[in-house]
């Protein structure tokens, strides 16, 4: 368990940013611009751990810019409903943030065309898109109103902030990684401090996790992925601008514009089922190992391409044929093809199996031969 899961400090923004940073996309500004290093006082990768689990955060506004350079191949964006995904990895997004407590949070994620917002305010929580010109409006119950991670139960859980980034890899310091403190960095105009965390494991694709820590208010500025062989980050979540101070209530009162669609929702979701087990929800996903060396493998209906398995017309054929391009690769454990980016690694086997991880191909063999 992470030593910051107990705290919910910017928690709020991770699933509903990372959903919508999917979908919408944002503007590029290029990658973060290097500042100087400041000069502070030492401190030990144990000291920052508790300064991360003890830092108190009232308020909070700012911009985040998330940018992703995973290296994937050009027929990625060939497959049918990939496009999205392509984005998401190579591009460059942008969200602004505004925290006021528990109770009060706001996202905005801009691109070139409109914005969409999720507003929580106390009860309420309302999500606009502008291009769209529709809005959804829930009322949360009693005991949820001060719990934002509720609001948006059921979103991706995709590191969007430098805040969760963090947790995730926090939770991830154990006899497998190495962890130490970096260089002092200077991010959105703040001093901060650096903790470095290094997989012990060669067959990681992942070659450091960078984590900046603000000096004074102890929160994550920066989150930085590594990939091996490479000294310029695989992917990376920033603030460029933050401001401490609380925001103006003004900014969690949303009022729909004349014209715009409104849909209500209810708390309590009746038409939605229980959430069945993990193994139940899916039995033909296993995973193998664990910590950084984690490996996900699926079976797919059909054999031959995995990824193709019942898909019929044109698109099948699209995807099949851009599965078809992708190396091949054989051994003792069977025979398929390979699809690597700086951070992923997936196989697709021919006997109708998909195994993936930010791992190397041998420690994809390995699972496969198993």
């Amino acid at each position: 368990m992470s030593v910051l899961s107990s705290r919910p400090v910017l928690r709020w923004v991770v699933p509903v940013a990372a959903a919508a940073t999917v979908i919408g996309g944002g503007a590029a500004i290029g990658t973060f611009a290097a500042e100087a290093e400041p000069s502070l006082p030492p401190r030990t990768a144990a000291q920052l751990l508790v300064d991360l689990q003890t830092s108190q955060l009232e308020g909070l506004s700012g911009t985040v810019v998330q940018r992703a350079d995973l290296g994937l191949p050009p027929i990625a964006s060939l497959a049918a409903g990939a496009n999205e995904i392509a984005a998401l990895a190579t591009g460059t997004h942008t969200v602004r943030v505004w925290y006021s407590g528990p109770e009060r949070q706001r996202v905005a994620l801009l691109d070139t065309l409109g914005e969409r917002d999720i507003i929580h305010n106390g009860r309420d929580v309302w999500t606009w898109d502008s291009r769209a010109n529709a809005a959804t409006h829930r009322t949360l119950g009693e005991d949820a109103a001060g719990k934002p991670g509720e609001a948006h139960e059921g979103a991706p859980e995709l590191p969007s902030t430098p805040q969760e980034a963090a947790d995730m890899a926090l939770a991830a310091i154990d006899p497998t990684t190495a962890v130490s403190v970096g260089r002092a960095a200077t991010v959105a105009g703040r001093d901060a401090y650096e903790l470095v965390l290094e997989p012990r494991d060669k067959a990681s694709l992942v070659h450091q996790l960078r984590i900046a820590i603000d000096a004074r208010e102890h929160v994550p500025l920066r989150f930085e992925v590594f990939a091996t062989g490479s000294d310029q980050p695989a992917f990376e979540v920033a603030f460029t601008q933050v401001d401490f101070r609380r925001p103006d209530a003004d900014q969690f009162t949303f009022n729909p514009p004349p014209g715009a669609t409104v849909k209500e929702e209810t708390a309590d979701r009746p038409d939605v089922a229980p959430r069945k087990p993990e193994a139940e929800q899916h039995p033909q996903v296993r995973t193998v190992g664990k910590g950084w060396t984690t490996v996900v493998e699926a079976r797919v209906d059909g054999a031959g391409a995995p990824g193709a398995a019942g898909a019929k017309g044109p698109a099948g054929d699209e995807l099949a044929g851009v599965l078809g391009s992708l190396p091949a690769v054989s051994g003792d454990w069977g025979s398929g093809r390979l699809f690597t980016t700086k951070l992923v690694t997936v196989l697709l086997t021919d006997d109708g199996r998909v195994l993936a991880g930010a791992v190397t191909p041998e420690r994809l063999y390995e699972v496969a031969r198993g």
